[in-house]
C-alpha cells in the first residue's frame, strides 16, 4: 500500500451546488458547446449567483482526469477547468493546497464545484486562471525553427520558476514534486511564468515518509531514484536545474528511458556518486554497483559561448547531495539574473518585465546580504518613496 494516504480525513469540502444544462453530453467527454452551470456565493451574507461555463477544447489529459479551456458565459472570461475523479471518502489534497496559495508565479484557483455523471461518479472541477502557453511548447517552437531560446528569456523564465518555488517552499511549505516544462505556464504577451498542476504536490513533514516514485523521469532528483522516502523541497530545485539546462541546451539534460537509465544519464554528467553522496541521498541504500565514471566538466556540456554564470548556476542546482543544492531564494540572487535587476531592464519588444521583486513572507529569515542582492537599489528606492508618500497622506 502506498505510504502516503494523506488526502485523509473524511469531511468533504463545502462546495458550490452544480446543475448540468440539458445540452450537456456525458460529463467525461467535454466537447465544444458542453455547458456546466454552478452556483457560487451564498456564504457570509453574499448573494448566490449562477455561473455557466462552456467547454471549448481539451488542453491536457492524464491519469488524473482532464483539463479543458472554457468560457464563462456571464463575463466572457476564459478559464481552465481541471476535472478529476473524486473519492467521496477523502478531501482532495490539490484543492486544499491551491486554496492556501497566492502568488504571481503560481496558478490561481478561482473557485471549484462538483459534478456527477450518469454512472454516479463524482468529479471535482477546479476553475483556474487560463494561461495560453507552456514552457514545453515555447521550447518546441525554438527547436522547430532550429534556434536556441534567447538568453534574456532563459533568465526571465528560470528566475520566475525560482520566485514561485521560493514562495511555495517557504510560505505554505509546499513541495511541488513535478516541476517540468509542461507544468510551467507562460503568457506570450507579458512573459510571466506560473507554476501549475499541484496534483503531485504535498506539504513535507520532517520524519514523515513520502512516496519516492514521484516526479517525471527526466526531472527526477537522484535521491528519488535511490528510493528515498524522507526527502526535502530540494527535489524541486534539482528539477528546476534540469529545466534551466534544457532551456540552455534546447534538449533535456538527462533523457533516461527508465529509472536505471536515468541514473546512468546523471552519472555520465556528475560522475559516480561517492558513498557519502549516496548516504546523503538515501542512508538506507546499500546496493553500490555503479559504473565508475568521472564527472564531465560542466563547461563541456554547454557550448563555448555559454556565459560562465549560467554554467555556475546549473552546477549549484544539479548536485547529488540535496543539502548542497542552493535554495530557491539563493538561486534568485545568483549573478546569472543580474541583467533582470538593471534599472532599465526591458523585454526585447521594449515592454516592461513582469513583476520580479514583490517578495513578502518568503524573505523571513533571509540574511540582509541576500535581501540586498534580491531587491536592487532602484527598487528599494521606489519602495522607500512610495512608503514615504503613503505615510504622508
Amino acid at each position: 500500500m502506498e505510504m502516503e494516504i494523506d488526502q485523509q480525513s473524511k469531511p468533504q469540502v463545502a462546495i458550490d451546488n452544480v446543475k448540468k444544462e440539458s445540452s450537456v453530453t456525458d460529463a467525461n467527454d467535454p466537447v465544444t458547446g458542453h455547458i456546466i452551470s454552478t452556483t457560487i456565493g451564498g456564504k457570509n451574507g453574499e448573494p448566490k449567483r449562477t455561473i455557466s461555463y462552456m467547454a471549448e477544447r481539451i488542453v491536457g489529459t492524464g491519469s488524473f482526469g482532464i483539463v479543458f479551456q472554457a468560457k464563462c458565459l456571464e463575463t466572457g472570461e476564459t478559464v481552465a477547468i481541471k476535472k478529476v475523479l473524486q473519492d467521496k471518502r477523502y478531501k482532495n489534497r490539490e484543492l486544499q493546497l491551491m486554496r492556501s496559495m497566492d502568488h504571481p508565479n503560481v496558478i490561481s484557483l478561482k473557485h471549484c464545484f462538483f459534478s456527477t455523471t450518469n454512472r454516479d461518479e463524482l468529479f471535482l472541477n477546479l476553475v483556474m486562471e487560463y494561461v495560453p502557453e507552456t514552457l514545453f511548447r515555447v521550447l518546441k517552437h525554438y527547436n522547430n525553427v532550429n534556434q536556441r531560446m534567447p538568453l534574456i528569456y532563459v533568465k526571465l523564465y528560470t528566475y520566475q520558476i525560482f520566485l514561485g518555488l521560493a514562495y511555495i517552499h517557504t510560505v505554505p511549505g509546499v513541495c511541488h514534486r513535478d516541476v517540468k516544462p509542461q507544468n510551467l505556464l507562460v503568457d506570450p504577451l507579458t512573459h510571466q511564468l506560473k507554476l501549475c498542476d499541484f496534483g503531485s504536490a504535498k506539504i513535507l513533514v520532517a520524519g514523515e515518509a513520502n512516496i519516492s516514485y514521484i516526479c517525471s523521469r527526466y526531472y527526477r532528483a537522484p535521491e528519488l531514484i535511490f528510493g528515498a522516502t524522507e526527502y526535502t523541497t530540494s527535489i524541486d530545485i534539482w528539477s528546476a536545474g534540469c529545466v534551466l539546462a534544457e532551456l540552455l541546451l534546447g534538449q533535456p539534460l538527462f533523457p533516461g528511458e527508465s529509472a536505471v537509465d536515468q541514473l546512468v544519464e546523471i552519472i555520465k554528467v556528475l560522475g559516480t556518486p561517492t558513498r557519502e553522496e549516496i548516504r546523503c541521498m538515501n542512508p538506507n541504500y546499500t546496493d553500490f554497483r555503479f559504473p565508475q565514471m568521472k564527472a564531465h566538466p560542466w563547461h563541456k556540456i554547454f557550448h563555448k559561448r555559454m556565459p560562465p554564470e549560467a554554467i555556475d548556476l546549473a552546477s549549484r542546482l544539479i548536485q547529488y547531495s540535496p543539502s548542497f543544492r542552493c535554495t530557491a531564494l539563493e538561486a534568485c540572487a545568483h549573478p546569472f539574473f543580474d541583467e533582470l535587476r538593471e534599472p532599465n531592464a526591458r523585454l526585447p519588444n521594449g515592454r516592461p518585465l513582469p513583476p520580479l521583486f514583490n517578495f513578502k513572507q518568503e524573505l523571513a529569515g533571509a540574511s540582509q546580504e541576500l535581501i540586498n542582492k534580491l531587491i536592487p537599489e532602484h527598487v528599494r528606492r521606489q519602495m522607500g518613496l512610495s512608503f514615504i508618500h503613503t505615510a504622508g497622506t
